[in-house]
């Protein structure tokens, strides 16, 4: 038996036990089964590993994108210039197992931001400063999209404050991003605090949630007659491009 998984918390919003356990079934992939991992603390990632011998492969969510790189032996260039890692591949071995980590989130965020971007998004906002949030930024800076974070809580004066955002700003940065867990089920009446009043047609609302499909963020800006993506797309891109790596 393949075992693969997730580790993360909490775990109750994954979308990833659900799409390989069908994606198993329908391919006939017999030998294959997909668990989650939820774990309080980091440090848990070896033990689950070590306790797991058939375990070749993991994906990382929440809050453990950018905590997990510590305990990895090595690291992909793109994971490396991203700072987070969402995949791992568990190459096993006589005295014990080679952790090695991926991004797939970045191929998963470009392909459907570039379905919808026209040379009026030059500047963007993310919102949120997590691990997803790197994969953002990476992309964004590959296709010379010039952009800022946004924190409730800013470590320096290069990251806005929620309370820095101005309807001027808003109209200004035509692309915006939420990378952070508000709005997320079972929390759906929560949004990031921006002046969706400022939104407008020319806009693109990105939000990487996908549980619910239309968040509160989203539907406030299609009520502004924006461009809205959920994060779905990303999902089955990235979970696909996981799939790859495991089978490399």
């Amino acid at each position: 038996m393949r075992k693969f998984g997730l580790i993360g918390f909490p775990l109750e919003h994954s979308f990833s036990k659900n799409y390989f356990t069908k994606k198993f079934e329908s391919e006939k992939l017999f030998d294959c089964v997909y668990h989650n991992y939820p774990i309080e603390n980091i440090h848990q990632v070896q033990k689950i590993i070590s306790d797991n011998s058939e375990l070749i492969g993991l994906n990382v969510t929440i809050p453990y994108k950018q905590k997990v790189i510590e305990f990895l032996d090595t690291i992909d260039n793109e994971a490396s210039e991203v700072g987070a890692v969402n995949t791992i591949k568990i190459v096993r071995e006589q005295k014990g197992f080679h952790l090695k980590g991926f991004n797939t989130d970045i191929h998963g965020f470009e392909k459907p931001l570039l379905e919808n971007l026209k040379p009026i998004h030059r500047s963007a906002l993310i919102l949120g400063t997590g691990g997803a949030s790197k994969a953002v930024a990476y992309i964004l800076q590959k296709h010379g999209i010039i952009y800022h974070y946004v924190s409730r809580t800013p470590k320096d004066d290069t990251i806005y404050s929620y309370n820095d955002l101005t309807s001027g700003l808003i109209r200004e940065h035509k692309l915006i991003i939420n990378t952070s867990p508000l709005g997320m089920y079972p929390d759906i009446t929560k949004c990031p605090a921006i002046p969706y009043e400022a939104i407008g047609p020319d806009h693109i609302m990105y939000d990487l949630i996908y549980n619910p499909e239309k968040t509160l963020f989203l539907d406030n800006g299609e009520q502004k007659k924006a461009t809205v993506i959920n994060g779905l797309p990303m999902l089955y891109i990235q979970a696909e491009k996981s799939w790859e790596v495991w089978n490399s």
